[in-house]
């Protein structure tokens, strides 16, 4: 069953991230189809996740919810390593180390 419809490769893997933190067993299609865009209309080309397991299906919904509200933040966080990352990030894009959410700065 389909449950997420990426606007690129790195999203698509991103959400099968979070759908296997969740204990969710899910595939990303399509990885290679942008190549086919011109062919395909380009909405046939984005990338897909499906889930293994029907079942997973409700418990699946609720971490894409969750992924695309975590998402939609706008700000930045500074690091110790004096550079800023979106405020969504959970580690420092430099640097790697962890970052503190705004509000517990």
């Amino acid at each position: 069953m389909r449950i997420y419809t990426a606007a690129d490769v790195v999203e698509a893997h991103l959400v099968q991230h979070s759908l296997a933190q969740a204990g969710i067993s899910a595939h990303v299609f399509n990885q290679n189809a942008i190549g086919a865009v011109g062919e395909l209309p380009f909405t046939h080309a984005w990338p897909e996740v499906w889930l293994e397991e029907d079942a997973d299906c409700e418990r699946a919904r609720a971490v894409v919810r969750a992924y695309e509200s975590e998402r939609v933040g706008g700000g930045q966080v500074a690091c110790g390593c004096g550079e800023s990352s979106p405020e969504n990030f959970a580690l420092c894009w430099n640097c790697g180390a962890a970052l503190e959410p705004p509000d517990q700065v």
